[in-house]
C-alpha cells in the first residue's frame, strides 16, 4: 500500500508545456507533404491532453501525457485525436509517463475510443490493452494498446475516461434555463482566474425561494479535480432528476432546498488537467487556507456556506463533494469520525441508506477517519467550521466499474450508469428525510399514470352457427386436457380456448345466465385510520451500523494526533 496512491518524480523530456497541435508523424528521411497513413495527432482543444509523440517504428508510437499546468508531478488524464489515417492501418500506442504507478488498468480497465462518424464512446477490448512494466522506460508502468483504423475520412478520439467539458456543462444549464422551470434558479456565484463562470443552482419549490421561510438545505459540489469527469455525470444525473416531474423530486422540492455547484475548477477542466487548477494547486487541499487570489472559486463557495450556516432561517444538513477514483471499484463514501456518539451514529446513516439504493456500493472502501493527509479537504475542514448538525461527505465513484453481488465479473460504468447513480443519490435523500421525520411518512410518491394498452377483441364463433357441429364433439377429452395447457378467455356469451401444441380452437356455448359472475361485495365507505407519525429515532440505526463506532475508535487510537 505504500505506493498505491503515490506519485512518481517529475517526468523527463516533457518537450514543452502545451498540448500537441496538428502534429504529423513522418517517417525518418521523409520530407514534403504528408501522405495518407502519416498520423496526425491533436490535443489543442477543450479537455485535451497530449504533450509529445515519438515515432518508434512504422506502426508504434510513444505518447507523453502533458503534466498539469505548473505541476509537473501530476500526469494521468489523456484525451487526444488521430486522423490522416489509412484504411485498415494497425498501430500500437504506448502511454509512457503516468505519475500513478498502480491504477485500475491493472484490474482490466481499458481506454475509451470513438470517432466523429460513430459518436459514442466505447471501451477497447481487454485483449488489445496491456498495462505492464517496461524495461525500455526505466521499469515504469506503461499503457500499451493496439488499434486498427477502419475509415480513412474519420477522426478518432482516445480518452482516459468519458470527457465532460466546461462548454458541455454551460450548454446543459442553458437548456434547463430556457425551460423556465419555477423550481429552478441559476446564479453566478463567482468567477475563476481565467474569468470562467462558477455557477450555483437552486432547486426547490417556488414557495421556498421567498425570504422568511424555515428551510433545510443540501449542498452538492463536483469537479474540484478536473480529471474526475465521472463526478460531473453523477452531478448531472442529480440535477436532471431534481428538476423533473418525478414524484420523488416533487416531494423533495416541497421540503428541501438543493444548492448545487456543478464545477468547482472550471479552468482546470478547460485546460485538460488531471488534478490541479491553473496555478498548479490541488484545490481540495486548501480549504483550511483559502486565498482570494489563488483560489477564487473556493473563496466564493466557502463564503456562501458560511452565510447559510449563520442564517437562522436555514438548517444546513448536508455538504457532499463528488469525486472519482482511479484505483478502486464501485461507489463509496468517505466520512468523518467524532467523539460524540450521537453525532457519529447520525453521520453514518446516509451511507448505509445509499448502500441499499445503489448497485455496486463497496462498504469495504467506505471510511470514516481523521486522516492528517486530508486535513485540507472539504470533508475535514467543513465538519469543523460548520455546525455539528452538518454532515460532510465525499462521494466517490470508480472510473472503471463495479461488482454485482449476484453476477460475476466487473460491470463497466457508462454515462447512463453515472446518471443513474445520481438519481439513486436523490432517492437516498428522500429515505433519509422520511426516517428523520422531515418528510411525513404518509406522503408517498403518487403513482404515475400508465397508458393502457387496448387489446383487440377476438370474434368467437358460437357452435350453434356451425351446421352439423355438436357441442360434445368440440370438447377435448380429459387425456387431451391433461396433456396440453388450455388458455381460456371470457367473451360475452362464449368461452374460447386454444390448445397449445395444436392448431385448433375450442368454442363452448354457455347460456348467458350461467356466465354471469357474482356481484362484488360492497366496499366499506369508512375512511381508513390516519397514518401514525414516524417513531423511528435516528439512533435506532444502530442495527444497521453495529460495530461501526468501535472500529472507528480503534482506527483513531492508531492514527497520529490531529
Amino acid at each position: 500500500m505504500g505506493d498505491f496512491d503515490s506519485e512518481s518524480e517529475d517526468s523527463d523530456n516533457e518537450g514543452g508545456l502545451g498540448n500537441v497541435s496538428r502534429v504529423v508523424m513522418r517517417p525518418p528521411g521523409h520530407s514534403g507533404k504528408a501522405k495518407r497513413g502519416h498520423l496526425c495527432f491533436d490535443a489543442a482543444f477543450e479537455t485535451g491532453n497530449l504533450g509529445r509523440v515519438l515515432l518508434v517504428s512504422d506502426f508504434e508510437y510513444d505518447l507523453f501525457i502533458r503534466p498539469d499546468t505548473c505541476n509537473p508531478r501530476l500526469r494521468l488524464w489523456f484525451h487526444f485525436t488521430v486522423d490522416n489515417i489509412r484504411i485498415d492501418q494497425r498501430v500500437i500506442f504506448n502511454i509512457v509517463n503516468f505519475s500513478k504507478k498502480r491504477t485500475l488498468f491493472l484490474n482490466g480497465m481499458t481506454p475509451l475510443v470513438r470517432s466523429h462518424f460513430r459518436n459514442k464512446w466505447q471501451r477497447m477490448p481487454r485483449k488489445n490493452v496491456y498495462y505492464h512494466k517496461s524495461p525500455y522506460h526505466m521499469s515504469n508502468y506503461i499503457l500499451t494498446f493496439s488499434f486498427t483504423f477502419d475509415k480513412e475520412e474519420d477522426v478518432y478520439d482516445f480518452s482516459f475516461s468519458y470527457p465532460y467539458s466546461y462548454s458541455k456543462l454551460q450548454a446543459h444549464l442553458e437548456v434547463i434555463e430556457r425551460k423556465n422551470f419555477p423550481h429552478f434558479k441559476r446564479e453566478l456565484l463567482g468567477k475563476s482566474i481565467q474569468n470562467r463562470r462558477l455557477d450555483i443552482l437552486t432547486i426547490t419549490h417556488p414557495k421556498n425561494m421567498t425570504a422568511g421561510q424555515q428551510l433545510r438545505v443540501v449542498v452538492i459540489m463536483a469537479r474540484i479535480h478536473p480529471g474526475e469527469s465521472p463526478s460531473s455525470f453523477v452531478c448531472q444525473g442529480i440535477i436532471d432528476f431534481l428538476v423533473s416531474n418525478h414524484p420523488i423530486a416533487i416531494i423533495l422540492r416541497e421540503h428541501i432546498v438543493f444548492k448545487i455547484v456543478p464545477m468547482l475548477n472550471p479552468d482546470g477542466v478547460f485546460l485538460g488537467n488531471y488534478r490541479s487548477s491553473l496555478m498548479g494547486l490541488d484545490l481540495n487541499r486548501w480549504w483550511n487556507s483559502i486565498s482570494h487570489w489563488l483560489h477564487p472559486t473556493l473563496h466564493s463557495v466557502f463564503s456562501f456556506l458560511s452565510a447559510i450556516d449563520q442564517d437562522k432561517n436555514m438548517e444546513l444538513d448536508f455538504v457532499m463533494d463528488i469525486h472519482a477514483h482511479c484505483s478502486l471499484l464501485g461507489v463509496f463514501v468517505y466520512g468523518n469520525t467524532y467523539d460524540d456518539v450521537f453525532r457519529y451514529e447520525r453521520h453514518i446513516v446516509f451511507p448505509k441508506l445509499l448502500a441499499q439504493n445503489t448497485d455496486g456500493y463497496e462498504s469495504c472502501n467506505t471510511m470514516y477517519n481523521r486522516d492528517v493527509n486530508k486535513a485540507g479537504s472539504s470533508r475535514r475542514v467543513l465538519c469543523d467550521v460548520l455546525k455539528d448538525s452538518v454532515n460532510c461527505y465525499s462521494l466517490i465513484v470508480s472510473y472503471h466499474g463495479y461488482k454485482h453481488p449476484n453476477v460475476p465479473g466487473v460491470h463497466y460504468y457508462t454515462e447512463e450508469s453515472y446518471y443513474r447513480l445520481g438519481r439513486n443519490v436523490v432517492r437516498t435523500y428522500l429515505d433519509y428525510y422520511r426516517i428523520t421525520g422531515v418528510v411525513p411518512a404518509a406522503e408517498r410518491e403518487p403513482r404515475q399514470a400508465r397508458p393502457r394498452r387496448r387489446q383487440p377483441r377476438t370474434k368467437s364463433m358460437h357452435s350453434r352457427s356451425v351446421p352439423g357441429h355438436a357441442c360434445h364433439s368440440a370438447m377435448p377429452s380429459s387425456r387431451e386436457a391433461s396433456a396440453h395447457r388450455v388458455a381460456l378467455t371470457f367473451r360475452d356469451d362464449a368461452i374460447s380456448g386454444e390448445v397449445e401444441g395444436e392448431k385448433r380452437r375450442v368454442h363452448v356455448w354457455m347460456r348467458r345466465r350461467r356466465c354471469r359472475s357474482q356481484p362484488p361485495p360492497a366496499r366499506s365507505k369508512t375512511a381508513p385510520p390516519p397514518p401514525q407519525p414516524p417513531r423511528v429515532n435516528i439512533i435506532d440505526f444502530n442495527t444497521l451500523t453495529r460495530g461501526g463506532l468501535e472500529l472507528a475508535k480503534k482506527r483513531d487510537r492508531n492514527a497520529p494526533p490531529y
